[in-house]
């Protein structure tokens, strides 16, 4: 069987990159200069908006407003982008780009660029109509309903007093159980669980975990979750390896069938991406058809990557 997820060229995510590249490029196709210079022995350097669109979609786009929203970030983004421009034409300069490793670094990264922007365009050439992608999602769907059925949920809040060595178990255990007295008492477990919870992922949602099915959670956590009947009801303290926890039951899902409109998103999501990747895996063997291995000069190239580089006499 061949190796189709080495021939589709890079990751999925790459050319998604370079397609935000080209959205934000469109936006910021403006000729003004953000930063300029001339260096000694270089000459004039500069950056534009294109450089930074091109630069900035490589942070993560859930934190991407963020960062862009900060000055000091952004002159620094600018700056680094100057500066190793600078360095880049001074290598030119120095003639570094004629060296034959070098050279070949640069056909690879114009190689990865434009691919890239190939693939961008094969995706969106193989990405079925929301109408038809919808269809398919539905033939789906009813092919085979069983994998569309949902086991049990519960909704949980918990609080966790961790215990990073044995010496603090004791008092970690005190400190739990103290808490289960205030909340038996009334006290709003999520204002406690903001205040004491050393669960880094939920203590800022009062220690919100959502809903999640048997067998997600370690043994001890799950149990006493699906024990919890009504919702607001209490467990008693409990030991896992991360700690004392306290949970509280926020509501219930029985198991049950799907509807398609539950999953249709999911599935309409699914079916583009299948596609997508077929117009990939396509493309790559047509293309991979084409290539004639020289096996034993790919072999002495490899060895003699991996010889040892004799020492430079004195």
């Amino acid at each position: 069987m061949k190796n189709v997820s080495i021939k589709l060229f890079y990751p999925r995510c790459a050319a998604l990159l370079v397609a935000g590249a080209f959205s934000l490029g469109a936006q910021a196709a403006e000729s003004s200069v953000l930063a300029s210079g001339t260096v000694p022995g270089v000459g004039p350097v500069q950056v534009t908006p294109a450089d930074i669109a091109a630069d900035v979609v490589r942070i993560p786009e859930q934190v991407r407003p963020q960062v862009l929203t900060q000055e000091q970030t952004l002159n620094q983004i600018v700056t680094n982008l100057y500066t190793r421009r600078a360095l880049a034409q001074r290598a030119v300069v120095q003639g570094l780009d004629k060296q034959p490793e070098v050279a070949a670094a640069l056909a690879l990264a114009r190689d990865k660029v434009l691919s890239d922007a190939l693939l961008v365009q094969v995706d969106k050439g193989n990405t079925p109509p929301d109408a038809k992608a919808e269809a398919m999602a539905r033939v789906k769907y009813q092919a085979s309903p069983k994998e569309y059925v949902m086991p049990e949920q519960v909704h949980i809040r918990h609080i966790l007093i961790a215990v990073k060595s044995p010496a603090e178990d004791a008092a970690a255990q005190k400190q739990a159980q103290d808490l289960l007295v205030q909340l038996r008492a009334g006290a709003d477990f999520a204002a406690l669980a903001k205040a004491h919870s050393a669960d880094p992922g939920s203590a800022d949602k009062g220690g919100d975990l959502g809903f999640f099915a048997k067998g997600r959670m370690v043994p001890e956590f799950d149990n006493a979750a699906f024990e919890l009947k009504k919702k607001g009801d209490l467990s008693d303290v409990i030991k896992t390896q991360y700690g004392y926890h306290i949970l509280q039951l926020e509501g219930t899902k029985p198991a049950g069938q799907q509807s398609f409109d539950e999953v249709k998103a999911g599935l309409i999501a699914q079916i583009k991406q299948t596609e997508q990747q077929k117009g990939r895996t396509q493309l790559a063997e047509e293309l991979e058809a084409t290539a004639k291995l020289d096996k034993p000069a790919i072999k002495a190239a490899y060895s003699k990557l991996l010889s040892p580089v004799a020492p430079q006499k004195p």
